[in-house]
C-alpha cells in the first residue's frame, strides 16, 4: 500500500524556502503519483515555465508561447499532511475489522501517526 496517494494533501519538507524563491513549507493536493520514477506531481508546487512552439489551430487562433505547470518532485521530499495539526505527519498501516452485511473482513488503514487519525 502507498504512503502517498493521488488526492493526497502533502507539504513540501525540503529544498529552499519561500524567501528564497522555493517552495519548502507549502501545501498542495497530489495530483499525479508517478510510480516508477518515484514522484508526485503537487498542485500549486515546484512550477515551470515551459516554451511551446507557436501553432495553428483548425479555426486559424494561434497557440503557444511561454506557460507555467507544475513540474514532478521527489516523493521524499513531500509528507502527508495530518488532518488533525494541519502539520506534516507519518503515515502508519493498522487492520481494522469491517462488518457489512453481516460479513466480517480485515481491511488495511492508513493513519497519522501524530494524531492517530485516520486518512
Amino acid at each position: 500500500m502507498a504512503k502517498i496517494k493521488k488526492g493526497d494533501l502533502v507539504q513540501v519538507i525540503s529544498g529552499a524556502t519561500q524567501a528564497r524563491g522555493g517552495s519548502r513549507g507549502k501545501q498542495g493536493r497530489v495530483l499525479q503519483v508517478l510510480v516508477e520514477k518515484n514522484r508526485v506531481i503537487v498542485e500549486g508546487v515546484n512550477y515551470v515555465t515551459k516554451h511551446v512552439r507557436q501553432g495553428q489551430t483548425q479555426r486559424g487562433t494561434k497557440t503557444g508561447g511561454v506557460e507555467t505547470h507544475e513540474a514532478p518532485i521527489h516523493i521524499s521530499n513531500v509528507a502527508l499532511v495530518d488532518p488533525e495539526t494541519k502539520k506534516p505527519t507519518r503515515v502508519g498501516h493498522r487492520n481494522e475489522q469491517v462488518t457489512k452485511n453481516g460479513v466480517t473482513k480485515t481491511v488495511r488503514v492508513r493513519y497519522a501517526k501524530k494524531s492517530g487519525k485516520d486518512l
